[in-house]
């Protein structure tokens, strides 16, 4: 019997807009309320996670930064895994080499090293993509590109942002051009200490081994008592791979899925714009009595 659901959030849960559809929300409203713990397992910070959920009278446990960060339903934080300054410090050397843009996310802020308008540059177009191509000026108007920027600090180089001594939970990379951070993937394979997985065609996200989605949700739920079998998880990119191929009770792959993640996963619902983190939900509800 299913007693969690853990669920991605871009592509997954949300819909090509990025926001929360409120037939989803009711069908995590009415898993909740049938007794089923929700966790959201995503690649965004806490502040960019819960501002999605917000005003949805949705409780639920975080894992973010790709596995970097564990909180509970109260928000607090119960886990973390960073990656070694020296061993960012020879990433960032590494990733030099390449057309790339660098952001290094500590949970707090997202410290990028370089000139303010390349800075502004890459965001707006990384952004674009994002948005599907949307213009600048009304990329500028949203929530989150307003968000970003707010959490965003600029360091002039590697040492000024050691000497911060802030721990650095996942190194996103953003590049205009896919086969340079299939090199740049190639490269880090080599380093056990590290591993890099995309939630798009134009980035990397780089975090401690450790850090995955799936090891730390499994990890997790044991802690909570519950057991692999008794979980259900949602997932459409790369980043949710560890997730889809580990053996959890349900591993459901949307319909907008990559084709590594249908293949890795026991079973395949609708996309995010037909709401199949909704469906799949519904369908399971349907033999689980709601509580009063």
């Amino acid at each position: 019997m299913i007693k969690v659901i853990a669920s991605d959030m871009d592509g997954t849960l949300l819909g090509e807009d990025h926001k929360l559809a409120p037939r989803t929300a009711e069908a995590i409203r009415r898993a909740c309320r049938a007794g089923i713990r929700f966790i959201v397992a995503t690649g965004r910070d806490f502040k960019e996670a819960v501002q999605e959920l917000e005003e949805t009278g949705i409780t639920c446990d975080y894992i973010l930064l790709s596995g970097a960060e564990v909180r509970n339903p109260q928000q607090q934080i119960v886990n973390t895994l960073q990656i070694d300054m020296e061993l960012c410090r020879k990433t960032y050397d590494m990733l030099k080499e390449y057309p790339v843009s660098v952001t290094f996310m500590t949970g707090q802020f997202d410290y990028s090293i370089g000139n303010p308008e390349k800075l502004e540059e890459d965001l707006l177009q990384s952004l674009q993509e994002y948005f599907h191509g949307m213009d600048p000026t009304e990329i500028m108007k949203t929530e989150m590109y307003r968000s970003i920027r707010k959490n965003s600090r600029r360091v002039r180089d590697f040492q000024e942002l050691d000497e911060k001594n802030v721990p650095v939970y996942k190194i996103y990379v953003f590049g205009k051009e896919p086969e340079q951070l299939q090199k740049i993937e190639m490269r880090l394979e080599k380093n056990r200490r590290l591993v890099a997985a995309s939630s798009a065609a134009d980035n990397l996200e780089i975090t401690d081994v450790r850090a995955q989605k799936g090891p730390v949700l499994k990890a997790y739920i044991e802690s909570l008592g519950y057991t692999m079998d008794e979980v259900m998880v949602f997932g459409d990119s790369m980043n949710d791979y560890s997730m889809l191929s580990m053996d959890f009770g349900a591993t459901i792959a949307m319909g907008n899925s990559e084709p590594e993640i249908i293949a890795a996963a026991k079973y395949l619902t609708k996309s995010n714009e037909e709401y199949g983190v909704a469906y799949a939900v519904e369908e399971m509800l349907k033999n689980i009595p709601a509580k009063q």
